[in-house]
């Protein structure tokens, strides 16, 4: 076995889990999933059936992340964030068949939490606030906090916020990498 498991954690059959992942206590990794290499599986972790994340993917402790939900590499899931699946979830009526498609990009993060509602993808390097609620689609490097979410800036590859010029130009503070900013939406200058 290439990836390290608590001997709490339950592995469905027809799992394909990548080397280096380690799935801590008492989480729960339902049939049919993919998860890439290096993930961080925090306690109390449930991935449904057919979920897909990528390479080092880092989930925190008390997350579900339902059917239908897809993680590129490098996402943080915070603590206790939430994904929903279906719009109109009632207990004595079955919506399988209506579970709604979420799409994490690359380098995310998802703040303590928060509450994605189905259907809402969450672009890359995007940056949600802990505690909001994401009811519509997310830019790539956006900032988001609220209930329901607003976007109050953009955010570095790195994680830093960005402060654009009067000319749209940004330099993250850590990494050096420049920023551009066109028509609301952000491009990194290589």
């Amino acid at each position: 076995m290439e990836y390290q498991a608590h001997e709490t954690a339950i592995i469905d059959e027809g799992c394909k889990i990548g080397k280096g992942t380690k799935i801590w206590h008492f989480s729960h990794i339902m049939s049919n999933c993919t998860i890439g290499e290096n993930c961080n599986i925090g306690q109390n972790v449930v991935i449904s059936p057919e979920v897909v994340l990528g390479n080092n993917v880092k989930i925190q402790n008390n997350v579900s992340v339902y059917t239908g939900v897809t993680c590129d590499d490098n996402v943080f899931l915070g603590p206790s964030m939430v994904f929903t699946n279906v719009i109109n979830p009632r207990s004595a009526i079955n919506r399988k068949n209506q579970y709604l498609k979420t799409h994490v990009g690359e380098g995310a993060t998802i703040g303590a939490n928060a509450t994605i509602v189905c259907g809402h993808n969450i672009g890359k390097f995007a940056f949600i606030g802990a505690g909001a609620v994401v009811t519509k689609h997310v830019p790539d490097f956006a900032l988001l906090v609220g209930n329901p979410a607003r976007q109050i800036g953009w955010m570095s590859r790195n994680g830093c916020k960005l402060h654009f010029d009067e000319n749209g130009f940004a330099t993250c503070k850590e990494s050096g990498i420049k920023y551009k900013l066109e028509n609301n939406i952000v491009s990194e200058i290589l």
